[in-house]
């Protein structure tokens, strides 16, 4: 009988487990929205921008002569929707045993995903096919010209290399090459981790000796040649295992256009078993390319893989 009291408080003891939900490694969001061009629209399409060709001064044709008409083209772009919803459901069973509360952790992660789906419309746009013309009847794709916006994956070298510097001096060269105001149009270079380390392991970046003050801040490259770098695991392959295109642009190149911003609702479903919390979020949204000058992409040899979506 005293054994039993021996083992003191120790039949007492407790389990405790937390009540924080911690998310899995994922990109948080966004990298991109607030790097590109935006507005809001309604309709089955819109059009961000209207645009107009260059003209040119012309001698007149004689003293006293009849004026020659000067006449620039017109031109519009279009963007179109696409709709998108996460629909997550919790049951109340389940949230009764549990001392988590995860509806909170449910949204976060619905944000996060549909900001992911922005960054991926913004690349697709950023190289893929745009539509121009007056109005929906008179549309014509226009592809992306990988002769004069393309750096090839061996530029510089004699066989396929990754980001280099020389790379981003060419493409700061076709900027400049056509007529991308870099003084008051912000670029941004959108790059992987393997791109990264290419820079990381470059004389030109690391060295003060190259620069009037450091590219390094707390281990990262932020900026370099007036390009402002993100990194993001998001950037496509082009040749899957061995080519990955990074992506140049002016912040007036790419478009994301708003049909509805996020909109997240938290209701419960009387129509189902247990009444369960329903975590809904819906958007609405299109992304096109502006004008293919604002936009670069780069070719490097990269076979880091894309082993990583989220």
């Amino acid at each position: 009988m005293a054994g039993s009291f021996d083992q003191g408080l120790v039949a007492l003891y407790t389990t405790q487990f937390t009540t924080n939900l911690e998310l899995l490694l994922q990109q948080k969001g966004s990298l991109l929205r607030s790097r590109v061009s935006e507005g809001m629209h309604v309709g089955k399409m819109a059009s961000p921008i209207q645009q107009i060709s260059p003209i040119q001064a012309n001698a007149p044709a004689g003293r006293f002569a009849p004026k020659e008409l000067t006449q620039a083209n017109f031109v519009r772009r279009w963007v179109f929707p696409q709709e998108r919803e996460i629909n997550q459901l919790i049951d109340t069973f389940d949230e009764l045993q549990t001392i988590v509360d995860p509806k909170s952790a449910y949204v976060q992660n619905a944000v996060y995903a549909i900001g992911r789906a922005w960054d991926d419309i913004i690349m697709q746009a950023a190289v893929g096919p745009a539509q121009v013309g007056q109005d929906a009847a008179s549309l014509s794709t226009e592809t992306f010209d990988t002769t004069k916006y393309q750096i090839p994956v061996d530029f510089g070298a004699a066989s396929p290399v990754g980001l280099t510097v020389d790379k981003l001096i060419e493409v700061r060269r076709r900027f400049r090459h056509y007529h991308v105001d870099l003084d008051a149009d912000p670029v941004t270079l959108i790059i992987g981790s393997q791109q990264e380390a290419d820079l990381l392991r470059q004389q030109q970046i690391v060295s003060e000796e190259y620069n009037d003050r450091p590219v390094l801040v707390d281990g990262r490259i932020k900026r370099f040649l007036g390009f402002d770098i993100v990194v993001s695991e998001r950037v496509p392959e082009t040749t899957p295992g061995s080519v990955r295109g990074v992506i140049a642009f002016a912040k007036s190149g790419l478009y994301l256009g708003m049909w509805k911003d996020i909109v997240t609702r938290i209701s419960i479903r009387n129509d189902l078993s247990s009444e369960p919390w329903q975590v809904y979020n819906q958007v609405m949204y299109g992304a096109t390319r502006t004008q293919p000058g604002k936009v670069m992409q780069i070719l490097c040899a990269d076979t880091s893989g894309s082993d990583v979506t989220p």
